[in-house]
């Protein structure tokens, strides 16, 4: 599909706003038409007090509205580009809700924190002006506003433990029993990846003591680990204790300080691994279902069934770990609305402390997307996200972040509940980029926040386990940033 752009520079919005309607379309940016029958025209035209915005649809039928908007109009604190891109953005809007019969329930709103977005604004103008202005400036659903508030006011208590010498730390473990179809980590299969576990995790270890010793020089207080990836357990045992060793050897894990590991599929859990999680200290753990239908885990790629899913939380449990999450996923290929719903019900049967239900994101370069095969709609996504939305504040849970991807079916949301008192505080810290993440291993970003500016720096490793292990003195050399960061910020 062709989208042209004329007389403006709002591209980025623009496209990003036209793919939550069209998800599985290549999108074309141009300055001037080529003949093309279907293609989306905006145009903007600026006049003496304001400017005349013009946008055309051209599908199955043209549609089209021109409509002028005076600089009298804009909001106090809106720049005048911020104003005519939000005017243009609301007409294109409108146009393809009606050119598809779709609603995308955040509007116009494309950005990946929208919790911020509405803490911030409450901050400036009050919580009923800012509600005000996500439903009428940017046509955003009671329900999602409702959702974005409630988040916003989770937050704060979490987002107050963060102190001026926080950190977290991120451990990345890259490998899984087999890829999902849905997925475009950086993550190797068990099968081709063997033999590259044991020197990986020998130069993890080494990395993690390198960074203790930066984090101790700088005296900075550890109050979250998280060991993610992947999936931590496709590891064996030995090897995911000396990771757990190591950290334990090169920081300070007070009482306080809260540790997840992903234990996230549940073929690759086992006593012996639990054994070692258990002992390490890690107080919560991550089993992830995605769906309880085993022809949708099947159609997807993973090789566990929803009977070997309940075995694993009966079995964490047994081992004494009061702190649980499980992941869903909304819009699964092959899911149905029904399917769903009979999963979110049985994973509340378990009574997990924590539920995380996330939106289908379609990435570029995940096989679902490569291969062309069949993929969940976003009405019937948010179906999914409405009901669990409604259940899930029946049954006692509370919505305490949200961030959204980019690409996810229909511009929905990924949501984390919890019974209260049992939020993740690190998913928290990351998201709304609270204090310095120090992280370790393949793929992992290490994210320095200035503890006296809003200033955030980021330090990438290699992404492949082969090139991690192959350019490591590199990768050390990366790590010495850290010290002039936190020099130039003179936080002491």
């Amino acid at each position: 599909m062709k989208l042209i752009i004329i007389n403006h520079t709002y591209h980025y919005e623009t496209e990003n706003l036209v793919r939550v309607f069209f998800p599985n379309e290549k999108i074309e940016t141009v300055r001037e038409n080529d003949g093309s029958l279907r293609f989306i025209e905006t145009k903007l035209e600026k006049t003496s007090g304001g400017a005349v915005i013009s946008v055309k649809v051209s599908l199955d039928t043209v549609l089209h509205e021109e409509k002028e908007f005076p600089l009298s109009e804009k909001l106090f604190d809106d720049t005048e580009d911020s104003f005519f891109e939000r005017k243009l953005a609301g007409l294109l809007f409108n146009l393809l809700k009606m050119a598809t019969g779709y609603t995308p329930p955040w509007g116009i709103l494309t950005g990946v924190r929208p919790a911020k977005l509405m803490t911030n604004l409450c901050a400036k103008w009050g919580e009923e002006r800012t509600k005000e202005y996500f439903s009428n400036e940017l046509f955003v659903s009671d329900e999602k506003i409702r959702l974005a508030s409630f988040v916003s006011k989770k937050e704060q208590p979490i987002i107050k433990k963060s102190k001026k010498d926080s950190f977290s730390l991120y451990v990345s473990i890259p490998f899984c029993p087999t890829r999902c179809s849905y997925c475009s980590f950086v993550s190797h299969s068990n099968e081709s990846a063997k033999k590259l576990m044991e020197p990986y995790v020998r130069l993890l270890c080494r990395e993690l003591e390198e960074t203790g010793k930066i984090a101790k020089k700088l005296s900075l207080k550890l109050e979250s680990v998280y060991f993610g990836g992947g999936t931590p357990t496709a590891l064996s045992a030995p090897l995911l204790k000396k990771i757990t060793d190591s950290v334990a050897d090169n920081f300070n894990i007070t009482e306080n300080c809260e540790y997840t590991i992903e234990a996230g599929r549940p073929d690759s859990v086992d006593d012996e691994k639990l054994e070692v999680i258990k002992n390490c200290g890690a107080g919560r753990i991550s089993i992830n279902p995605q769906t309880f239908s085993d022809s949708v885990l099947e159609a997807i790629g993973r090789r566990h069934t929803s009977a070997m899913t309940e075995k694993a939380i009966l079995m964490a449990r047994e081992h004494g770990f009061k702190n649980i999450n499980m992941d869903l996923i909304a819009g699964l290929p092959t899911d149905t609305f029904e399917s769903f719903c009979r999963t979110l019900l049985k994973t509340l049967s378990f009574e997990p402390e924590n539920i995380t239900v996330h939106t289908l994101a379609l990435k570029r370069s995940s096989n679902l997307v490569t291969e062309e095969k069949e993929k969940g709609s976003a009405a019937e996504a948010q179906k999914m996200l409405s009901f669990a939305f409604e259940t899930l504040f029946k049954a006692g849970y509370e919505p305490y972040y949200m961030y959204r991807q980019s690409k996810c079916l229909g511009n929905l949301e990924n949501v984390g509940w919890a019974k209260r008192g049992f939020e993740c505080r690190y998913n928290v810290y990351m998201m709304e980029e609270c204090h310095t993440v120090l992280a370790c291993g393949a793929g992992a970003v290490t994210k320095l926040r200035s503890p006296v500016s809003p200033d955030i720096e980021r330090i990438f490793n290699f992404k492949y386990p082969y090139e991690y292990i192959d350019r490591f003195d590199e990768l050390l050399q990366r790590k010495k940033r850290i010290l002039e960061f936190y020099r130039i910020s003179d936080y002491k």
